[in-house]
């Protein structure tokens, strides 16, 4: 039993070893995981292969550069994950151009189109093992033989800093193209610091090393490229000229500003802007050359850059530019947006003094998070605004034509200086808006009691009621300040000439003939004060005469019938005309101006005609009191007219006359001829001729009284006082809500007068500035804006696109002052910049995928490129890291930031060993050995491709 049971266990044991054996056994028909690995980036490739570029640009392909595309797909090996991508062009054919600014750092490097990058998906992104990425690469290179692709392949190794890769290329022959990149971060050798040195360092890749390289020919093809960098603008500049002395240094501030690029731009009196181009790269290019040994490379290095065949610039512009960030940049902008603020805020109080009231239950608010200056910047801000001698300039030529669209007051008026000081006094805070406010209705309410004139606004002329509703009562003022003056003058001349008269002149005044009593003492001073009258009717301006004629007129004793009455405040004879009643010739007398109104004089007249009714005739309303005086100045100047004359001269078009030789031109005086010519014959108009005509019982009602007695029809104290009231009084929103159209307006006229040569898209881009600012500030104009309404909103907006015409006008202005002598690289550049800059800078938002960085390249025409080396100014001994030179081809002194060479040789090969596709390209020259370098003095990186046989 013990037996038979010993040989059943035996017999168990070897069942089980024979199940061990066999689930142990090793079947090698399975794929392993490398080899799947290798299946997983063929997969991946066929179908890259069978989509196409054009089909990989429909699906989920991202841009890198121009004409440069990739996808990218993740795969898993050995528990660690990587990520394939395959660069490729949408322009596949021809050859890669070697300095295209576009390429791709590895197509530079090596001189491929499209290609392969694996790596691993670490923080990393490189290989740091070599025996990973070598076999990273043969699967890769495995995968891309078995499709019959011609797709080179790379692996990053190392570290990122040094940008080292690995690579190879099945090139559908027996041979095979290996690449390999790797960078000298520190202490490069001396030799490798010169033209001679690196071509033999390329040299001793194909050639015996036991050669002397400098007594042999070798037949290399050889391009360069050059960057310079010019000196930033804002370097300390001051040992360049001997003339500043050690007193100005000290003194500091007129240095510095002579040092500022805007000394000379229209914004320089608000701030001073940074130069958006902080300065140039020169690309300057040698074409390919077959160079045969190192002393060739010697002579070269000692080349002038002028000697280059192609230059390409390209301008450092500042971060600034688009960077949006609240506070970066200080321009005009930047403040209009803190007045727009002090607008939303000015809701809060009845009257400006409320916002700097102790008694304000709100003003602690305001005093904790608002400062104003101390009162020397106020009494300097005043001085600016009230000196002597200020007098208002052109205003056609200050703005443009389009400004005059905005509501607001001209660039060099009154109002709009003040605007412009608020907007850089106190950080344009309300309560800084306040104090200033009142100060300068303290100041015009001096010159108007000590009755000088109120600088910077005009003394003449009719009221502009396109401007703002201060700018017009300022203007009113000015004129009111005028007109009382004069009153002042003539009355001290009256007194005194009163006091120094004596008996016997007295005497002698009463012995004058009529002909010169007509002519009374007061007609003296109603010529300097009234202005001769002319006709409502543009056809009849003939009857407005000199001061001459009417003393030849009153010297013909024909002329007058003898009459008891005197003719007073005569201005000459009235042209042909001769009286209806009386065989005299009819006088144009001196009248009083019209009344100067504002915008809402006019508003409060138009409101009380219509308080009438059924009025027949608003206008006439409107103009009674003119109209009287007119026709009272009329009765003086003819004692023996009636109605009918006055109409003949004030209205022609309501008499109608049967005399056609009245209304013709006469060579001779009408009292030449016959009385069958008199008295003239016609009719009054039918509105004229109606009973109860107002104009006939203003004229019943006129008295005879010349314009020099009469009363103004303006009397200047009472308008005066009236308009500083409403200067005292204005509400506070009132007051911001044409602040903000004045100094709109004004920094947009201030910036126009920038000087930017004939850049075209400049001045449409400040032409719809206008245009943009018209339709956003219209709301405002109807004083209808409430707090948090959307034009406050609109008005913000229209803050950022102002910024961005800003920013392109300080570039503008900045390409003009350094191309005067090359115009077409200003124009060429600043296109470049609206190209790039448009939809980064307003209210327009830019794309995930937009570049951040300015990198558009003009190139350099030979007549140019003595303007363009003139920028790169020798650097001075204070500049530290410019004192060692290490490296050639100098420009100006200034050694190059930046060489790049490309070596290359080159064979024929045959021999298509797998039957490409295109067969015949392999019959021709081929680079065999290609050698990539870039760097200075302080770093190298050189990348090597070599074809060789497998």
């Amino acid at each position: 039993m013990a037996s038979s049971s010993r040989m059943e266990s035996d017999g168990d044991d070897e069942a089980e070893v024979e199940e061990e054996e066999v689930e142990h056994f090793d079947d090698f028909t399975l794929a392993s995981s490398w080899e799947r690995f290798i299946s997983d980036i063929e997969a991946v490739c066929r179908q890259w292969m069978a989509d196409g570029p054009k089909n990989l640009l429909k699906k989920d392909a991202r841009e890198v550069s121009e004409d440069l595309y990739k996808v990218k797909s993740e795969l898993k090996f050995s528990a660690k994950n990587y990520c394939m991508e395959y660069y490729f062009g949408n322009k596949n054919e021809g050859k890669v151009i070697d300095w295209n600014s576009t390429l791709h750092d590895l197509q530079l490097c090596f001189g491929v189109k499209e290609f392969l990058v694996i790596a691993p998906q670490s923080a990393s992104g490189v290989v740091l093992d070599a025996p990973e990425a070598s076999k990273l690469l043969s699967a890769v290179a495995i995968a891309l033989s078995n499709c019959s692709s011609l797709w080179p392949a790379f692996v990053p190794v190392h570290v990122p800093s040094r940008k080292a890769y690995i690579g190879i290329q099945n090139m559908g022959t027996v041979f095979t193209r290996r690449f390999e990149a790797d960078h000298i971060g520190s202490q490069v050798p001396v030799k490798l610091m010169h033209l001679e040195g690196l071509y033999e360092l390329f040299v001793s890749k194909f050639a015996y090393s036991t050669l002397d390289f400098s007594m042999h020919l070798f037949k290399v093809h050889f391009t360069m490229k050059l960057t310079y960098r010019s000196l930033p603008h804002d370097d300390d500049v001051q040992g360049d000229d001997p003339n500043v002395t050690e007193s100005e240094i000290d003194l500091g501030g007129d240095t510095h500003n002579r040092t500022q690029w805007d000394d000379d731009c229209p914004w320089s009196e608000w701030y001073s802007a940074e130069d958006p181009i902080k300065g140039f790269e020169l690309v300057a290019i040698w074409s390919e050359k077959v160079v045969e040994s190192s002393l060739e490379m010697a002579e070269l290095e000692n080349y002038s850059p002028h000697e280059a065949q192609n230059w390409i610039l390209s301008p450092n512009m500042s971060s600034s530019l688009t960077d949006s960030s609240k506070g970066n940049r200080i321009g005009f902008a930047s403040q209009l947006c803190l007045l727009l603020e002090a607008l939303n805020m000015s809701f809060e109080a009845q009257f400006m003094e409320d916002f700097v009231s102790v008694e304000n239950p709100g003003s602690d608010n305001l005093k904790s998070s608002m400062v104003i200056p101390p009162p020397t910047v106020i009494d300097r801000v005043l001085k600016e605004l009230f000196h002597d001698g200020a007098r208002f300039p052109d205003v056609a030529a200050a703005e443009q034509k389009t400004a005059r669209a905005i509501k607001g007051a001209p660039l060099e008026s009154l109002f709009a200086q003040f605007c412009l000081h608020s907007l850089w006094f106190g950080n344009c805070n309300i309560r800084a808006i306040a104090v200033i406010w009142i100060e300068f209705v303290r100041e015009v309410r001096w010159c108007w009691e000590e009755s000088q004139p109120l600088p910077l606004m005009p003394t003449t002329g009719a009221i502009d009621l396109s401007t703002c509703l201060i700018n017009q009562k300022l203007h009113m003022l000015a004129i009111c300040i005028e007109r009382k003056r004069q009153l002042n003058e003539d009355f001290q001349d009256c007194i005194g000439s009163q006091d120094h008269s004596s008996p016997q002149i007295e005497e002698d005044s009463l012995d004058e003939d009529s002909s010169s009593i007509m002519q009374t003492p007061g007609e003296n001073f109603d010529g300097k004060r009234d202005s001769p009258a002319t006709s409502d009717d543009s056809q009849h301006s003939e009857n407005s005469v000199s001061m001459v004629s009417t003393k030849s007129e009153d010297a013909e004793p024909t002329d007058l019938k003898p009459s008891d009455c005197i003719r007073r405040g005569s201005a000459g004879v009235a042209g042909p005309m001769m009286l209806l009643k009386s065989y005299q010739s009819m006088h144009a007398p001196f009248t009083q101006e019209a009344p100067l109104m504002t915008e809402d004089m006019h508003e409060e007249r138009l409101h009380a005609v219509e308080a009438f009714g059924n009025s027949f005739n608003f206008s006439a309303q409107l103009e009674k009191e003119i109209l009287a005086s007119d026709m009272s100045a009329f009765k003086a100047a003819n004692p023996d007219s009636v109605f009918e004359d006055f109409i003949r001269w004030h209205s022609p078009g309501d008499w109608e006359s049967d005399d056609k030789k009245e209304t013709g031109s006469s060579k001779s005086p009408a009292i030449e001829g016959s009385k069958a010519d008199w008295p003239p014959q016609g009719r009054l108009s039918k509105r004229m001729s109606e009973h109860g005509n107002l104009w006939r019982k203003i004229w019943n009602d006129a008295p005879v009284l010349p314009a020099s007695e009469q009363k103004p029809v303006m009397d200047p104290n009472r308008e005066g006082e009236k308009i500083l009231h409403y200067l005292e009084t204005v509400r506070p929103h009132q007051l911001l809500e044409q602040m903000v159209c004045t100094a709109f307006r004004a920094s947009a006229s201030t910036l126009n007068q920038t000087s930017y040569g004939g850049l075209k898209q400049m001045a449409t881009k400040m032409d719809q500035l206008y245009i943009t600012m018209t339709s956003a500030l219209r709301p405002l104009q109807a004083n209808h804006l409430s707090p948090s309404s959307e034009t406050i909103e609109d008005i913000r907006r229209l803050c950022g696109v102002f910024e961005h015409v800003e920013k392109l006008l300080a570039i503008a202005a900045s390409l003009h002052r350094k191309f005067l002598q090359a115009p077409r690289l200003s124009e060429a550049i600043f296109s470049d910049c609206c190209s790039f800059y448009f939809p980064r800078m307003g209210t327009s938002s830019s794309g995930d995928n937009a570049q951040k960085e300015f990198d558009k390249k003009q190139p350099v025409r030979a007549h140019e490129r003595l303007v363009v080396s003139n920028m790169f100014t020798p650097p001075t001994a204070n500049q530290s890291w410019r004192k060692v030179l290490s490296l050639g081809n100098l420009l100006n002194g200034h050694e190059p930031i930046l060489r790049e060479i490309i070596f290359s040789k080159r064979d024929k090969i045959s021999g298509n060993h797998y039957a490409a596709r295109t067969p015949t390209i392999y019959q021709e020259e081929v680079e065999t050995y290609r050698m990539y370098t870039c760097g200075t003095s302080n770093d190298l990186r050189v990348a090597l491709s070599v074809v060789s046989c497998d």
